[in-house]
């Protein structure tokens, strides 16, 4: 008679956001110009084999689309409309809204709802760029309560007639001296929000320094009724784990550590199931990944050339740490066809083994700290005052990719 190992315990219960059980506690962060239909795909994939891994079951993690701008979404921009399209298979449909205006968030959610092209809806309040936050949005904007309060009770009341969870995502603060996140935590918190993110940088930061983890265990401590989940620096499973276990955040949001690493998703279902599997591609499936990603993009442009020209940002990501050349890469960076990129992917030594630490690690750009962008005045008062309100209603206006 044989008797069959115990299976491994998982590390943290399935996520619950709303009526969703998201079987494994991860999301896919959303990454402008990165998470559209074609990587959420590949994504969703290596989620998948990590979940059988582990022996998990229910929705692999959330996979969010990239930020979608409530005004272009309203006025129905064709490049919005296909930025929210989704897979047929892809379940929960999930959205991430970017607004500075409660009643143009609420007109963007309402007609996501009613048309149903949503199951979950996520709110932008990290955004640290300074087209974004010059303006007052982003994670400036948390700063005028109010405001904030404004926008994400709109959401809420719109989504929750359809039973669609809507969750905030945000940042520390706009810098050391203007910290936010305890307030809007409590804040979505109160106005009904399914789960709050943090990613644990200020928006001075951007990018840069490490994120201090500790303040997603504040974050834990001061919102007990919802998820809170924890963002920055998750590099791999490993490090997953390791903000679990310091901070007690009940899921991880993912973002720049899988540029390049889809199967990173294979990697963190399987670590949240309890198992230690573990993906170490050759460069031979690397390149295989590369080539597919590049043909699902051409599939979501429609447009061959269109897709080549955007896979060229993610081969540096996919190629770190292999020995490849520079002058390879460069033409590899060039890549205008499909046909092109097999040519040149032929030329490799594709029996290359994973690299170990050469491929790991930070990936995408740090940057440095910065003074962060703001409207006149910003800092005076946490009550959105006379000739800001002008200035908050051009922020969506002044972000262009929806």
């Amino acid at each position: 008679m044989t008797i069959s190992p115990p299976a491994p315990a998982p590390v943290l219960p399935p996520l619950q956001l709303g009526r969703f059980t998201i079987g494994s506690p991860v999301v896919l962060a959303p990454m402008a110009g990165i998470t559209n239909r074609a990587f959420r795909r590949l994504c969703r994939q290596y989620g998948a084999e990590g979940l059988a891994a582990g022996g998990a079951s229910g929705a692999t993690s959330l996979y969010v689309s990239e930020m979608i701008t409530s005004r272009a979404l309203v006025e129905r921009t064709p490049i919005t409309m296909r930025l929210i399209e989704h897979d047929p298979d892809e379940h929960p449909r999930s959205v991430q809204l970017y607004g500075v205006d409660p009643a143009t968030v609420g007109a963007a959610v309402q007609l996501l709802v009613t048309e149903d092209r949503a199951d979950h809806i996520d709110l932008n309040f990290g955004c640290p760029v300074p087209k974004v936050t010059r303006k007052g949005g982003g994670a400036a904007l948390p700063w005028k309560l109010d405001l904030f309060r404004g926008i994400v009770s709109a959401a809420v009341r719109e989504a929750a007639p359809y039973d669609v969870p809507v969750t905030v995502k945000m940042r520390v603060g706009i810098d050391s001296d203007h910290v936010t996140f305890l307030e809007a935590g409590r804040i979505a918190e109160g106005e009904g929000a399914a789960a709050v993110a943090l990613h644990a940088r200020t928006a001075a930061q951007a990018y840069s320094g490490q994120a201090d983890w500790s303040r997603i265990a504040e974050l834990k401590q001061a919102v007990t009724s919802i998820p809170v989940l924890g963002n920055g620096d998750i590099w791999s499973a490993e490090d997953a784990l390791r903000m679990v276990r310091e901070t007690g955040c009940d899921g991880v949001v993912v973002g720049r550590g899988c540029l390049g690493r889809p199967w990173l998703f294979t990697d963190l279902a399987a670590a949240f199931a309890g198992s230690e599997a573990r993906v170490r591609p050759s460069l031979r499936e690397v390149v295989a990944v590369l080539r597919r990603h590049a043909e699902y993009l051409v599939e979501f442009h429609e447009d061959e050339g269109r897709g080549c020209r955007e896979i060229r940002k993610h081969i540096a990501w996919y190629l770190k740490g292999f020995s490849v050349g520079g002058e390879m890469r460069h033409r590899l960076g060039l890549v205008d066809s499909l046909a092109a990129l097999d040519d040149l992917i032929g030329t490799l030594d594709l029996d290359q083994p994973w690299p170990g630490e050469a491929a790991e690690g930070q990936r995408g750009r740090a940057g440095s700290a910065r003074q962060v962008a703001l409207p006149e005045g910003w800092l005076d008062s946490r009550e959105l005052q006379g000739a800001q309100r002008e200035a908050v209603a051009q922020a969506e206006l002044d972000v262009s990719g929806g």
